[in-house]
């Protein structure tokens, strides 16, 4: 049974890269402008109007990310007295070397500078300059990106890096060979009044 299951998720993942694929020439033709190297990773959806994104060189975004180039709520607004000519359209630019995490949101007139980093669940409702890390809902300022880069290689992985080369070698190591480490319980306090 083990083994059907495995085809079926062969053909499964066949057919989602597919659909991406295919979705992502649609959008091309449309107007979206993808940068050089750009990696998107599992289902992007790039909205009503693709013609109003454009995406930089080498960057990468994760799987569940929505870019929204619209204001649905006008729908609403235009039924009330006064507001019916209400409209939100907007362009989204996604700078070079930039990475945009796991189910973001990023909504119409918001620019991400260079070499950005958009932490995952974050819905970005403002622009990002060049070099930063922002995360949240709204997404905020988190830090620079040197200092985020800085955070990490203080606890960096240590691994052969030329079990690279072969994922199922490197998928062995880590799970024989990775320490059993957690992040620390974190108690917030409430402000007091």
């Amino acid at each position: 049974m083990s083994f059907f299951y495995r085809i079926l998720l062969k053909l499964m993942t066949f057919w989602d890269r597919l659909y991406m694929r295919v979705y992502i020439d649609v959008c091309k033709n449309e107007g979206l402008k993808l940068g050089k190297k750009v990696k998107i990773f599992g289902q992007v959806d790039f909205g009503s109007e693709p013609y109003l994104i454009e995406i930089g060189d080498k960057t990468q975004i994760a799987s569940g990310t929505r870019f929204v180039n619209h204001g649905g709520t006008t729908m609403t607004l235009r039924r009330l007295k006064g507001f019916s000519d209400v409209r939100i359209f907007g362009r989204i630019r996604i700078g070079k070397n930039c990475t945009i995490g796991s189910n973001c949101i990023i909504q119409q007139n918001v620019e991400v500078g260079n070499n950005c980093i958009l932490g995952a669940g974050s819905v970005l409702t403002h622009s990002m300059p060049d070099n930063s890390v922002f995360s949240g809902n709204p997404a905020r300022f988190v830090c620079s990106v040197e200092q985020y880069a800085e955070s990490i290689s203080e606890k960096n992985t240590e691994y052969p890096r030329a079990l690279e080369k072969d994922r199922r070698l490197l998928k062995k190591w880590l799970k024989e060979n990775l320490p059993h480490e957690y992040k620390a319980t974190k108690s917030y306090r409430r402000k007091q009044e």
